[in-house]
């Protein structure tokens, strides 16, 4: 059954809301009238994905995305109760009851829906793609069909929580720089914009001859008060363009192909990718999870399309009887390191083992990667803004230079 979010008052007139499970809203507000209350507002909290209204819906676009932090926890939680042979259907409404919002609870009790009607977990949650990516789903998939779903989902949290700190760590490293930009090249328009212009005007008046930087910034500082705001108007149509462009299935996967093939983003893209594939497939194999599922499954992971369909490629080569080292060395896109170590496990029987050492060690690399890029961003960054705005003054100052030295004669 759906979820439904309501507001209601009780006699004495204490508003209350919460979600409850109906049939449909009259059997919402039915249930809210049993319990003493007169309900205000009774919606539906999500409208899966299959039972869209006919015509244009442009609610997909206000769908809230579950934060890294929530998703982690409500999916231990889950682990957690399914771990001790508590069915999944009771353990999703168990959740909810404790879900810290509204809407977190609708969703579960949405899900929880969807497996009532006969669905299975992994098809319940595809009716809400926006709170549970691709690669979620698809490791439930692998887990349901293996029965190892406890596992599998205690691997979602943890890797959930990674990729949540390690996002957190570079986004809290590259706040100061982005902030010393935003704030240089604002300090840098509103001097083009508003001082210069009059400084030009006091130039003009007394007839100096003009240095060739002074030139320039003049012609800048004209060129932003005629053209300032079709600037910013194609810049936010370019943006608006690309990620239009970037949507389309087919030139998404051009772009990632530019990414995974192309210098000097390649190596870290790939790496990058075979990280995230190595540490799913490790999971899902020392979980029990059959190779050709599990490395469907670890496919759907990784961020890359092009990566993706090379890793599909190898699952289809396991599946027609080749080895993993086999298909992963024709799919010519995953680390050497990476290779030789899966060799290495499957010759000694310890496939899972060996792939988590591998992708201990690709994150690691990784790790040390960025913490190079981002120590490098920030001084970086100080010596761009500091020689445009060393720039910007001798053009001012050196005009002012010639005058006094004028006068002085």
């Amino acid at each position: 059954m759906p979820a439904f979010s309501y507001k209601a008052v009780d006699a004495a007139g204490k508003s209350s809301k919460g979600v409850l499970e109906a049939a449909n809203a009259g059997a919402a507000r039915r249930a809210l009238r049993e319990r003493s209350l007169l309900p205000t507002s009774v919606e539906m909290t999500d409208r899966p994905v299959g039972k869209a209204k006919r015509g244009i819906d442009l609610s997909g676009l206000f769908r809230k995305r579950i934060g890294a932090r929530a998703l982690s926890t409500v999916t231990r939680q889950i682990a957690t109760l399914v771990s001790s042979d508590i069915r999944i259907e009771e353990s999703l409404r168990l959740v909810a009851a404790q879900a810290d919002t509204p809407a977190m609870a609708g969703l579960l009790l949405n899900v929880r829906g969807g497996i009532m009607d006969g669905r299975s977990f992994a098809q319940a949650l595809g009716d809400h793609p926006a709170a549970f990516p691709e690669f979620y789903r698809a490791s439930v998939a692998a887990g349901e069909q293996s029965g190892r779903l406890p596992e599998v989902l205690n691997h979602l949290a943890e890797f959930v929580e990674h990729r949540h700190r390690n996002q957190q760590k570079v986004q809290l490293a590259l706040l100061y720089p982005a902030l010393l930009a935003v704030v240089s090249v604002g300090m840098m328009v509103l001097l083009l914009v508003y001082v210069v212009p009059d400084i030009v005007k006091v130039f003009v008046s007394r007839g100096a001859e003009l240095p060739f930087l002074t030139r320039a910034l003049i012609a800048l500082s004209a060129g932003f008060q005629s053209y300032g705001l079709v600037l910013a108007g194609v810049i936010a149509l370019a943006v608006i363009g690309w990620r239009a462009w970037v949507k389309v299935p087919g030139n998404r996967l051009r772009f990632h192909r530019f990414l995974a093939t192309t210098r000097p983003v390649a190596a870290f893209s790939r790496k990058h990718n075979a990280a995230r594939f190595a540490g799913s497939l490790a999971t899902l194999v020392q979980s029990m999870v059959p190779l050709v599922e599990a490395l469907n499954a670890a496919a759907a992971v990784t961020p890359n399309l092009h990566v993706r369909e090379r890793a599909r490629a190898v699952a289809a080569r396991v599946r027609e009887g080749a080895s993993l080292q086999t298909g992963m060395t024709e799919a010519a896109i995953f680390p050497s390191m990476l290779v030789a170590i899966v060799a290495s496990g499957e010759s000694s029987g310890r496939l899972g083992p060996a792939l988590g050492r591998a992708a201990g060690e690709l994150d690691r690399e990784l790790e040390q990667a960025v913490s190079t890029l981002v120590a490098l961003v920030e001084p970086a960054v100080l010596l761009m803004m500091g020689g445009l705005v060393l720039l910007m003054v001798l053009a001012i100052l050196l005009p002012i230079i010639n005058l006094n030295n004028l006068v002085g004669m």
